[in-house]
């Protein structure tokens, strides 16, 4: 009991001279809650928040480095991983098409961004069953794998096109999320009457690293090529 008094008095004297949570508890360490309950009535001068805060932001910045820098490494390795694909792909003609259409309409990889997900968006329901067909038999994705956002314009018929889609996709209506677009008076649309249906976006859970994947074939198809 004793030993956990001079704990606290020491965790509030550390934090009164501006230490944060994590330095403190690397000299103390107790359980987070107790910590938390120890020095939650503590006050500071602003220079010791400001210091805390500092220490903070700079905490964030090194914990998104050290990920951004994970990520770009597993990207290399899904690189060096697919090279061996091509010889695979230039012979199948789903494959090689998939990918081609996943390059013209799909949500592609950025330097800036390697985490993005994979997402394909068309008015075409052909292509969107292509693109499902596709994902099925060269990315091995189930059914469960997809969801759907539909955008269309306000004033359309919602429900017809949510049950259009339904009956393209073969998922339930309930598996559409609908997303209305606001009709500008000033701009003549072309996309109305009874074959506008909206635009259909298909997403696919967990699909950073597939994304990823997708777009070192598409690197790998250009260098075959002689694209670079």
């Amino acid at each position: 009991m004793i030993e956990k008094i001079k704990e606290k008095e020491r965790a509030i004297l550390l934090r009164r001279k501006g230490l944060t949570y994590s330095e403190i508890f690397k000299r103390i360490p107790v359980a987070k809650s107790t910590l938390s309950l120890w020095l939650r009535s503590v006050s500071l001068s602003e220079k010791k928040k400001q210091r805390i805060t500092e220490k903070r932001i700079l905490a964030q910045k090194r914990g998104a480095e050290a990920r951004r820098n994970i990520r770009l490494r597993q990207t290399k390795d899904i690189f060096e991983n697919t090279r061996d694909d091509i010889k695979n792909i230039i012979t199948d003609p789903l494959w090689l098409t998939g990918i081609a259409l996943y390059w013209a309409e799909g949500a592609k990889q950025k330097d800036n961004n390697v985490s993005s997900s994979m997402r394909f968006s068309n008015m075409d329901s052909r292509m969107a069953r292509l693109f499902l067909l596709w994902s099925e038999r060269c990315l091995g994705l189930e059914k469960r794998d997809f969801y759907y956002d539909l955008y269309i314009h306000e004033g359309s018929d919602i429900k017809k096109a949510v049950r259009y889609w339904a009956k393209q996709l073969y998922c339930d209506e309930s598996d559409i999320r609908v997303y209305l677009k606001r009709s500008n008076s000033r701009t003549v649309r072309k996309n109305v009457g009874e074959r506008y249906h909206g635009v259909i976006r298909i997403n696919i859970r967990k699909s950073s690293a597939l994304n990823r994947k997708v777009d070192s074939w598409i690197t790998h198809l250009c260098k075959h090529w002689g694209i670079v």
